[in-house]
């Protein structure tokens, strides 16, 4: 199944610069009084909200990461993601010709099979399958055991992995031990794309935030990743710019491009477009694209479906007219 990332050259990674590591520093004032102005900086049009919240359906890494997941709930999530907005909707906007999807399918490893089979059922292909392992979400298992669950869940079909980090390594400054985890975890991948979490929230200083942000790439992350969804602190703006402005130094040195992917409490339409807008003012138009943006998300597709449903309609929608919103 061909993967969404695969419009330029794949970052290979480099050698661990520990120069460049070590001299790193974040601007936490300056960083604070940017986020807190974000939202007043960028205010997107009734006329031009339908296609930037298409856009955002797009980068959804469409997820279920629960312990009582079935084949039943997996097939329904699959199938939502082959038709994220309902066809009466896209043929009113005109874009039925688009076949919009999801950036993604996001599953445990063993459950990766049941998105397989889904998929297969609606003769799709244009649908990536990411799988989270590598002991997800504490990553506190055995390295071996968590390279050999990278791989169980590319056999079983997956295209792309989510792995955590061990969030020790950089409480220690043990960046040779972070770099060496995550440079096996992008072998054990493969052709596989590998979006690494930082799990920003147990980081401690947003400087942490940046150096691991460094080391990943480095490594041969092909996305970066704020969260879990787990930790009590997830996807904020503070945390989001350090790790774009990580993106964009890597880009200006090495000339490869990294992905970005907030994850963890990201709910509303609203929500989607100040991420959006985030993406176009930092980094560009191609960072707006699943190719280098995604959005973890449960929830989220419901409430964007909701708002085309009112432009379309000029009311909201009941709850039951919105599949698995």
């Amino acid at each position: 199944m061909d993967s969404k990332m695969s419009t330029f050259e794949r970052n290979p990674g480099l050698p661990l610069d520990l120069g460049w590591v070590e001299s790193s520093r974040v601007n936490l004032p300056a960083v604070i009084r940017r986020a807190a102005t974000h939202k007043t900086r960028r205010s997107i049009k009734k006329e031009w909200q339908a296609a930037w919240l298409l856009r955002a359906v797009s980068c959804i890494d469409l997820t279920t990461l629960d312990g009582d997941d079935t084949p039943g709930n997996v097939s329904r999530l699959v199938y939502k993601a082959h038709t994220p907005v309902r066809q009466d909707l896209a043929k009113s906007l005109g874009v039925t010709e688009l076949n919009i999807r999801v950036g993604a399918v996001c599953v445990y490893p063993e459950r990766v099979p049941d998105v397989v089979k889904a998929l297969k059922e609606l003769s799709c292909t244009d649908i990536p399958i990411a799988s989270v392992s590598a002991g997800f979400p504490a990553g506190q298992t055995p390295i071996q055991q968590r390279l050999d669950e990278i791989r169980q869940a590319i056999k079983y079909g997956a295209t792309e992995i989510d792995i955590v980090i061990t969030r020790t390594f950089v409480l220690q400054g043990n960046w040779q031990a972070l770099y060496d985890e995550v440079r096996a975890c992008r072998e054990a991948c493969g052709e596989a794309h590998l979006k690494t979490i930082l799990a920003t929230g147990h980081l401690g200083t947003l400087t942490n935030v940046y150096k691991t942000s460094l080391i990943c790439m480095m490594a041969g992350s092909d996305f970066i990743k704020t969260s879990t969804g787990k930790e009590a602190v997830n996807a904020t703006f503070p945390v989001a710019f350090v790790m774009v402005r990580a993106i964009r130094d890597y880009f200006e040195r090495t000339g490869y491009k990294i992905g970005f992917k907030p994850a963890g409490g990201i709910r509303s339409a609203k929500d989607a477009l100040y991420w959006l807008a985030l993406m176009k003012e930092e980094l560009g138009d191609d960072w707006t694209k699943p190719d280098l943006f995604r959005i973890g998300a449960s929830s989220l597709l419901g409430d964007i479906e909701r708002q085309l449903y009112h432009q379309v309609t000029g009311r909201y929608a009941a709850k039951h007219q919105i599949p698995m919103s």
